[in-house]
């Protein structure tokens, strides 16, 4: 029996009957022989690939909530991602299910979004004129875009796991549904954190209707939701929280909107950002032998549209900002570092 092979079968033996066992996965797009000599199960062979990716290093220079912030504090959408692993892997560990495929779709659910946050996926709606939903260029992006134009040839619960943790679809598998939840949880949290940091909120402000339930500080709403989402599940066999803490994080979600996520303070520099993404869009359209050379391939099968909305999403917001300058402000007026 070989490394993998043993830990495949421990999985079996020490996980839920409901997990998403790595030896029963539906594959791979692409078949790949198994190497009698790698160590790893599928699972922990994706998260690999989603760290070793351009994508994901790049996510530590894009935006959660705040454009460009004072201060060093803020999260990204790298420090999202890695609080959304850690919710993930706690609950999963708790109710047995399997920690490598929910890491590894905690890892990569984010790779497709834009610069400046959902500023951007609303500057590229327009540009493409339908929406542009950053779930669906996660999927892209390890499907499609990375490793010049292979993808990562990820399993099927991971892919799917990606392409579910927001919108419509709710993927198959427990481990995915955790993930969904934790994404919830982590933002909804790690935003009035950073709301605090910026002046816009205080605890306070927050309803005692919300806090009676969900807890008074940043880390009790956390314990609590964790707790809940573990305890709840349990008992139901499926990924839920109960009533009364459903219902409190929706009301929280819906006062994040209203003072947060639609805040000024927050957003004064969106429609800047969108309308720099927008030239962008507009220049490269017009200019498609100012595109990189690795996405000039691309042009041939994907069209010009595709190929500019894959180049700009898959930009930092200060590679972004960079562009913009570099094409479209006189060099003696640009800013020297």
């Amino acid at each position: 029996m070989t490394i993998r092979e043993e830990l495949e079968y421990q999985e079996h033996r020490r996980l839920n009957p409901l997990a998403a066992f790595a030896d029963q996965s539906r594959g791979r797009p692409r078949y790949e022989q198994p190497r009698e000599e790698d160590v790893r199960t599928c699972y922990q062979r994706d998260i690999d690939r989603i760290v070793h990716s351009k994508s994901f290093r790049r996510l530590m220079h894009k935006t959660q909530v705040f454009l460009r912030p004072e201060g060093d504090h803020y999260r990204t959408r790298m420090t999202h991602t890695l609080e959304v692993t850690r919710i993930a892997r706690t609950i999963v560990r708790a109710l047995g299910l399997n920690e490598d495929l929910a890491e590894a779709i905690s890892m990569g659910h984010d790779l497709g979004h834009t610069p400046f946050g959902h500023a951007g996926e609303d500057a590229l709606s327009r540009c493409i004129g339908k929406p542009f939903r950053h779930n669906e260029q996660s999927l892209r992006v390890v499907d499609v875009l990375e490793k010049d134009g292979a993808g990562l040839n990820l399993t099927h619960e991971v892919r799917l796991g990606i392409l579910g943790h927001t919108g419509d679809y709710v993927p198959e598998t427990l481990e995915g549904q955790v993930v969904r939840r934790s994404d919830q949880i982590a933002y909804v949290n790690h935003d009035i954190d950073d709301a605090i940091r910026a002046g816009i909120l205080t605890d306070d402000d927050i309803p005692a209707s919300i806090t009676d339930v969900l807890g008074h500080n940043h880390r009790d709403r956390i314990n609590t939701l964790v707790c809940d989402t573990i305890r709840t599940s349990r008992e139901a066999g499926k990924i839920l929280l109960s009533p009364a803490v459903d219902r409190a994080l929706k009301e929280l979600r819906a006062f994040m909107f209203e003072n947060v996520y639609r805040n000024p303070v927050a957003k004064g520099q969106e429609s800047k950002a969108k309308d720099m993404l927008q030239r962008l869009f507009e220049y490269y359209i017009h200019h498609p032998e100012a595109l990189p050379e690795d996405f000039q391939p691309q042009l041939s099968f994907d069209g010009m549209e595709r190929t500019v909305c894959d180049y700009i999403a898959g930009m930092t917001d200060n590679y972004a900002v960079e562009k913009f300058s570099e094409i479209f402000i006189p060099l003696g007026w640009q800013r020297k570092g």
